[in-house]
């Protein structure tokens, strides 16, 4: 392998853990100092503006700096499962995403490794011309990483899951979830301002937030559609999605282990509604069935994801 970069004193995520990586110790987000990527290949379960027609060039990076219970994706972000890379693979990658015909680079969780991908991309710059980079992010990101890698979101597909620190606490082990996920979100308002996109509805520039909708919880998602609506304003692309699947700690684990119903979906909607949100795109109920959505089912190294877009109306 050729070289990585060095990880010093880690401090990429805003628990700021300052583990050496490169000396072998691991973050709090179990990453190390070798790259690893569990899948790549065209995704068709984004956002229509983000899928197309070819679909987005999604890379699923190892890790995670959450730890929530109910994750869909535990295999990799939770146990590390993957391969492990150099950034000279990764940028190989990405070019074979790009000749597949994929409309952008989609990163998936990629705060652990945001030295890695920016040299990934500084040797694709080298020989092509660069896709638009979506920035497909729990929201649990600090600015300041952000200002150091802006070239990485020219798109930001980014979460907002909770609006109490007590649940953040609880579902995803950060109390401090709730005001730094906003703080991100308003960062990549300011920095990259409404969606825009081309003549064919690709995404170009701009944020999407995600909602995901919890069972037991919708009353979180409305006080955040609330929130957008005070401090950005309605005129914000939401995301309310349906899909929760209950997975790894969520089985059999109270309202956790259960479907989202529709009554509680529908308050969301109707929450949006009322507030004045006209790009909101919403999901049947159980949207994730389709294809191999499911994360903990899917196979790992190359190939297609899904196909049906993540919103499906608007």
């Amino acid at each position: 392998m050729n070289p990585s970069p060095t990880i010093t004193s880690c401090r990429l995520c805003p628990r700021r853990c300052g583990a050496n990586r490169s000396a072998g110790e691991l973050g709090w987000c179990r990453s190390g100092g070798a790259l690893r990527v569990f899948r790549w290949g065209p995704h068709f379960g984004e956002e229509p503006p983000i899928s197309g027609t070819r679909g987005a060039g999604t890379i699923f990076f190892s890790n995670c700096t959450l730890r929530c219970l109910y994750c869909q994706n535990w295999r990799w972000s939770q146990e590390g499962a993957g391969e492990e890379m150099d950034p000279a693979r990764l940028a190989e990658i990405m070019l074979r995403l790009k000749a597949d015909g994929c409309h952008n680079w989609d990163l998936v969780s990629p705060t652990p490794w945001l030295p890695f991908i920016e040299e990934a991309r500084r040797r694709v710059a080298e020989v092509a011309n660069l896709l638009p980079f979506v920035y497909n992010s729990s929201g649990f990101e600090s600015p300041e990483v952000l200002d150091r890698y802006a070239g990485l979101a020219d798109v930001a597909l980014t979460d907002l899951r909770y609006s109490t620190p007590e649940l953040a606490k609880a579902a995803s082990g950060s109390a401090e979830y709730v005001g730094v996920a906003r703080a991100a979100l308003l960062w990549f308002c300011a920095r990259l301002g409404p969606l825009e996109t081309d003549d064919d509805g690709l995404a170009r520039r701009g944020v999407i937030c995600r909602i995901l909708v919890l069972p037991g919880h919708a009353g979180e998602a409305i006080d955040n559609l609330r929130w957008i609506a005070d401090n950005i304003g309605p005129e914000l692309d939401v995301s309310l999605m349906s899909q929760y699947t209950p997975a790894w700690r969520a089985v059999g684990n109270g309202d956790w282990g259960r479907r989202l119903s529709e009554e509680e979906y529908a308050s969301v909607t109707m929450e949006a509604e009322r507030l004045g949100f006209e790009s909101c795109w919403t999901q049947p109920l159980g949207a994730e069935g389709d294809g191999n959505l499911l994360g903990c089912e899917m196979p790992a190294g190359e190939g297609r994801v899904g196909g049906t877009n993540a919103g499906t109306e608007k």
